[in-house]
């Protein structure tokens, strides 16, 4: 399970036209903090900022993360078409822990 935090709901908008098919593109992107581990699977220091790419809502508005903790969702990671593991970052809320009452 990769943790994932979200500080800030700023999004940057990337757009133009596209070299290889002519089209226009628009891209919203979000910055994230993963809780990541080395290839030993020991967790890292700190979190490492990434950038993710939004998803849109019908009228074509970027889909932002609200503040807060997150994970990598299951259907984030996915077998490409030529067969190969890709991945389309996805995040859900980690659910809070209860509070003690006292």
């Amino acid at each position: 399970m990769i943790r994932v935090s979200v500080k800030s709901t700023e999004v940057r908008n990337q757009s133009g036209v596209a070299k290889g098919s002519g089209k226009q593109y628009s891209l919203d992107f979000q910055t994230v903090w993963m809780h990541t581990v080395d290839r030993n699977g020991q967790p890292n220091p700190y979190p490492e900022k990434v950038e993710i790419i939004l998803p849109k809502n019908d009228q074509g508005a970027a889909l932002f993360y609200p503040m807060g903790e997150y994970v990598l969702a299951p259907q984030s990671i996915y077998v490409g078409r030529n067969g190969d593991l890709q991945i389309s970052p996805r995040l859900t809320p980690l659910k809070a822990e209860p509070k003690a009452q006292g």
